[in-house]
Parts: structure tokens; sequence; C-alpha cells
């Protein structure tokens, strides 16, 4: 993996869309970036920052368009957002999906850094973009920016909502395109400032959104957790591995011939190149199962029973069983501890969750 991280497909498709819209060709941007059109397909794919780099290099010098970042923000969906999307559409309140901005911003890619600051009567978004290209930070910023403003509008079905200023470090595109971003975005807009940031007034965070679902959300934050834990730790083909195993296990199996396939490679190999990076495939079966049964117990309501079916267990003993052995506590008391550790007071044998 590059410095430049990863990105998301979910934020790969934005891009393809306006393409698409535009009627550019987009095989041959795939193919200067070294990437496959078929990876679209995949709903939790990752594509190497620098790929993700080039391919919009590519976009804009194809398009021509000096203000490609801002018009590819039109085309903003909650699934451009990967997980996070569907987390900020269950909250109640606009201050709430802005507050998982930062946490979560990782699942959608390693292009930048969100900083939040109140400041009196108004909320600042500051944004630090991570890549480094000259032709292509100024059209990310951009597109963060645009996309942010637009997706808030629908999430608080208030399209006339607006920012009370946006700052850019990028120059100016020029006089007749400044008015581009002034007409989206209804606010005053200025190039060449210190930060990029998006300045709101404090009243907006209290908007109720669509279809709040406190619980929803709740499982959805546990599912992002658990993602996240995968991007921060791994190599890349154990990150890779591990989600395969989560969307199996989100189907309540858990097959090494399954996995390899996704990944394009037979079970031999796939056991062999693991091997060279001092893993098993039951070590990673081992981890993500652990991870996703804390994640369950401390943040859905979801029965032992049930959690053991999801997680691939054929009986509901042999998940009380490993879960124990690698936390010393039973499913049961690790939830009523809220995931504290030890296993003070626990009486033996206790298989009353079970």
């Amino acid at each position: 993996m590059t410095p430049l991280g990863t990105a998301s497909v979910a934020a790969l498709r934005q891009y393809v869309r306006f393409a698409d819209a535009n009627r550019i060709e987009t095989g041959a941007l795939f193919e200067a970036a070294g990437l496959s059109p078929d990876i679209l397909a995949s709903d939790d794919g990752r594509v190497d920052g620098a790929q993700f780099q080039t391919f919009i290099r590519r976009l804009a010098e194809v398009s021509g368009n000096p203000i490609l970042g801002l018009e590819t923000g039109d085309f903003v969906q909650p699934g451009s957002y990967s997980v996070l999307g569907y987390i900020t559409m269950s909250c109640a309140t606009l201050g709430e999906a802005v507050a998982r901005i930062a946490p979560f911003e990782k699942l959608v890619g390693d292009m930048g850094v969100t900083r939040l600051a109140m400041v009196g009567e108004a909320v600042s978004l500051e944004w630090t973009c991570q890549f480094t290209d000259s032709t292509v930070w100024p059209h990310l910023v951009d597109n963060v920016f645009a996309s942010w403003i637009n997706y808030a509008r629908w999430l608080a079905d208030r399209p006339e909502a607006s920012p009370l200023r946006v700052t850019l470090k990028r120059p100016s595109p020029g006089p007749a395109l400044e008015a581009e971003y002034t007409r989206r975005w209804r606010c005053p807009v200025t190039f060449g400032a210190p930060e990029n940031r998006v300045t709101l007034h404090r009243d907006l965070l209290v908007t109720r959104l669509r279809q709040p679902d406190p619980q929803l959300r709740k499982t959805l934050e546990a599912h992002a957790l658990s993602q996240l834990a995968l991007l921060q730790t791994d190599t890349d083909l154990t990150t890779r591995v591990k989600r395969c195993l989560q969307k199996q296990l989100a189907e309540g199996v858990a097959r090494q011939d399954m996995v390899a396939e996704a990944l394009g490679m037979t079970s031999r190999t796939l056991q062999r190149k693991l091997s060279q990076e001092g893993v098993s495939y039951q070590q990673l079966l081992d981890d993500v199962r652990q991870q996703l049964a804390e994640d369950f117990l401390t943040r859905t309501d979801l029965s032992i029973p049930d959690i053991a079916l999801r997680l691939g267990y054929s009986e509901t003993a042999s998940f009380h069983r490993r879960f124990k052995a690698s936390t010393g506590q039973t499913p049961g008391d690790y939830r009523r501890r809220g995931g504290e550790g030890g296993n003070e007071g626990q009486e033996p044998g206790d298989q009353a969750d079970v």
C-alpha cells in the first residue's frame, strides 16, 4: 500500500457517475490508473490511493474541466460515503451526522482528515487533504465540500440550507467560474485561504433528519468500528481476507475456498501467502469472529444465539466455549459488564447465556 493509503470503491463510483453523465469514456481512465472496471461491482472494495489519485488526474485532463471537483459533488449519494453514509442517514439531527464524519471518514478513504470546532454560534469543519498531486488536490477538496453541502441538504430535506462561508486553499479558477461556487453553495467563498473550511451556523445542527433510527445507527456503528479496526492494523492481504470473512459471516457462512475465489486465487495459494505473512486462515477467522462478537454484544440487542448464528457457529455452545477461551468470560458476562475485561466473580460453568 502506498503512503496515500486507500480509497473506497464507493468514493470512486462518484467520479465514474460524473464521467458517464458527461459521456466520458472511462475504460482509458481505469487503464491509466491500473484498475479493472470490475472493481465497481464490489460493495466493500478498496483501491490504492495512488491509483485513485491517477484516476482523478486523468479524468481532469480528459474532461478539461477546471471545476471538476465542484461538479462531481452533484453526484453524491448516501453510498458515496460507504457505511458512514448509512450511519448519518439513521441519525436524529444534522449535528449527530456531522459529529460522525471525523471518527469514520477513514472508511471512505485516506484522502484527508476532518477537524470539527465550535466557535461561538458557528461550527467549522476543516479538511486537510492528504493527496499531493497539484492537479488533483484542488478538485478533491472541491468535491469533498460540494458533496458535504449537497448531502447535508438532502439529509435534512432543506435544499435552501447554506453555510455561512467557505474558504479554500486552492487558487481562484477565475471570476467567471467563482460564480459557480457561490451559486451552488449560496454563501461567500474565499480562494487562496490558509485552510479548507466550511463554516455553518450552530442552529443548523438541531435540524431533524428524514429517518432517525437509533438502533440501526448503533448496529451500523458497530460494523463500522470493526471495519476501522481492520484498516488500521492489517496488511493489504489480511485486510482483504478479513473483509471477505466479514461479508461471508453476514450471511452466516465462513469458507476458505469462497474467500480464495473472491480474491482471485486458489485456497492453496491463499494459504501459502498468509503463511508468508505469519498468519493462518483460521487465525483471521477467529479474529474476525471475536471482533464482531464483542461489537454485537456491546453495541446491539441481538440475542446470544442470534449472534452465534451470524458468526457461523453451528451451535451456541461452540460460540460460548470459544468466546470464554478468548476473554475468560461468558458472552453474557461480557455484555453485562459492557465489554470490560476480567473474570472476577464469574461463576464456574456459567451457561445461562447459551
